[in-house]
């Protein structure tokens, strides 16, 4: 995962510790913050490891943020930056968290599908910190690497569409099975 586009977990924390005394906001679209009234319910550590159409084994952390919103909208003022630090304090004595993981804020309501959003700008707008959070997008990291999905595809690029890509047979051996070789108690199943 190319991490020079993404907020870190330590970067993350340092911009919260230098406005301790603004209300914590997130922007989700153009027109729309989380509700004042929002928590943060919990965070969570995901270490992810995968192997991308290349044939190449990825791994990166992600720290996911997850907030609430009410149904009941208090009206009142968002917590304090200071309040969502002692909230990562509690979670970090039982959880350290890695500082160079993937910052993601979980967040969805009844007019939003819950889905995970990279902090983008960072805006102190009057006694505001407003994170201003952005869609995660795909990637093909074969394609950003330049080459092609590996040497099962003889050069051919992994992201050509299906009528480019030429099927593979495979010739899969016959089993022979007798009636009685799934017979119960016989241990196949």
């Amino acid at each position: 995962m190319n991490q020079t586009n993404h907020v870190t977990w330590q970067n993350f924390k340092n911009t919260l510790l230098q406005h301790p005394d603004l209300h914590l906001q997130f922007q989700y679209t153009a027109e729309n913050l989380v509700d004042a009234s929002y928590h943060i319910t919990e965070i969570k550590q995901a270490p992810i490891v995968s192997v991308d159409c290349g044939g190449v084994m990825n791994s990166w952390t992600e720290i996911i943020v997850q907030l609430w919103e009410p149904e009941l909208n208090t009206g009142k003022e968002a917590m304090l930056v200071s309040k969502a630090w002692s909230i990562i304090a509690v979670v970090e004595k039982v959880l350290p968290l890695n500082p160079l993981g993937i910052v993601k804020i979980e967040f969805g309501n009844s007019q939003f599908d819950t889905r995970q959003m990279d902090p983008g700008a960072f805006l102190v707008s009057e006694n505001n910190l407003i994170v201003n959070l952005s869609p995660d997008l795909v990637q093909c990291k074969a394609m950003e690497r330049g080459g092609s999905c590996g040497t099962s595809h003889k050069g051919e690029e992994c992201c050509a569409s299906v009528a480019e890509v030429k099927p593979q047979k495979i010739k899969m051996p016959l089993i022979n099975m007798d009636a009685n070789s799934c017979a119960l108690g016989s241990g196949c199943c």
